[in-house]
């Protein structure tokens, strides 16, 4: 994107402001409506370049209105809108469809909540509910930038939204340190049996869960993959966690891959305890007489000791939030599976 191009979320508001606004006030008067750049798309995010610009990019907007005016606001946007602004189409056709229209996606919120997290925050989010919610759906809700909301429902349901209750949040904290005891020690020994290559998988997914444990303690929904590393840039801690996990990509041996893990645990401890979430002193401790070390088993203890929700406390210890259990494309933009992959996971341990 050249310096003279806005951004998606500059290039929407001005949109917005300067076509699509106007249009509803003149043609529905003072019909109650939300508006914003909302759903899919690295602009959402504010992350978008030139190079997104090649599909799925441009003029888009979401615009909530009453469930009776949906199909008559629609209609005279496909028949008003200008064919171009600022030299932008104002049709074009999405990947994978030939159909070329407008793309300000009229709808209830109620419709546009259901489509991308299969409840409705304003409700109150059930522990399964929660527990169905990745990352990037909660930021295709609460990310993009508000243009209007003359009803305050949209803000109501992206306040809804901030962040886990205290005890789910304890909880999915002590997932990510149980996925790292799971597998810790095996990075050694996999070296140590000549299986390098294995040792190296091992310590990759380590340290990408060591960054979603990041995300988790600086309170902060983790975007999909493409974006994962870069918004894991912008946190607090990842000065010193990223540098440790830099290290333990780039070794050539077992014992390096340790130590940087070792060193970007110790740092997120730092972190956890400074929160008030635990107060254990030692990340790491040796696993049984081995050179191998785990994660010390006093954190997820008193992590756990901590939720006095009697739903959360059923939990089963490891399986934690859909993002914790899966990495399965299909499964995470899919908001009915990750709520029955959730739902029939917790009924299995009943």
């Amino acid at each position: 994107m050249s310096p003279s191009e806005p951004n998606g979320i500059a290039l929407s508001r001005a949109y917005y402001d300067e076509i699509v606004r106007p249009l509803l006030t003149e043609r529905f008067g003072d019909l109650p409506h939300s508006a914003g750049r909302l759903g899919a798309g690295s602009d959402v995010l504010g992350l978008d370049d030139e190079t997104s610009r090649d599909h799925d990019w441009g003029l888009r907007l979401s615009v909530f209105v009453p469930e009776a005016a949906v199909d008559a606001v629609d209609a005279e946007l496909e028949r008003a809108l200008p064919a171009a602004f600022r030299s932008h189409p104002t049709r074009f056709a999405f990947t994978g469809s030939h159909d070329v229209r407008h793309h300000v996606e009229v709808g209830t919120l109620s419709s546009f909540l259901d489509a991308r997290l299969d409840f409705d925050p304003r409700n109150g989010p059930t522990v399964t509910e929660w527990l169905s919610l990745s990352g990037q759906a909660a930021l295709e809700v609460t990310a993009g930038p508000v243009f209007a909301d003359e009803t305050g429902e949209l803000t109501r349901a992206r306040e809804a939204l901030g962040w886990y209750p205290s005890d789910v949040w304890r909880y999915v904290v002590a997932c990510d340190w149980a996925r790292l005891a799971q597998e810790l020690p095996l990075m050694a020994r996999a070296a140590q049996v000549g299986d390098e290559t294995g040792s190296r998988v091992i310590a990759a997914r380590l340290a990408q869960v060591a960054m979603h444990l990041t995300f988790m303690l600086e309170r902060r929904w983790a975007p999909y993959a493409k974006w994962f590393g870069t918004v894991f840039g912008t946190l607090a801690p990842a000065s010193s966690v990223g540098a440790a996990l830099d290290r333990t990509l780039r070794a050539d041996a077992w014992q390096e891959r340790q130590q940087g893990l070792a060193e970007a645990l110790e740092a997120l401890l730092s972190v956890q305890n400074a929160a008030g979430l635990t107060a254990t002193d030692r990340a790491t401790v040796p696993f049984w007489n081995r050179d191998a070390v785990q994660p010390n088993p006093a954190i997820v203890a008193e992590l756990l000791d901590g939720i006095l929700d009697p739903d959360v406390r059923s939990l089963p210890l490891g399986r934690g939030s859909i993002e914790q259990r899966t990495d399965n494309v299909d499964v995470l933009i899919d908001p009915r599976a990750r709520r029955a992959a959730v739902a029939a996971q917790r009924d299995e341990v009943r």
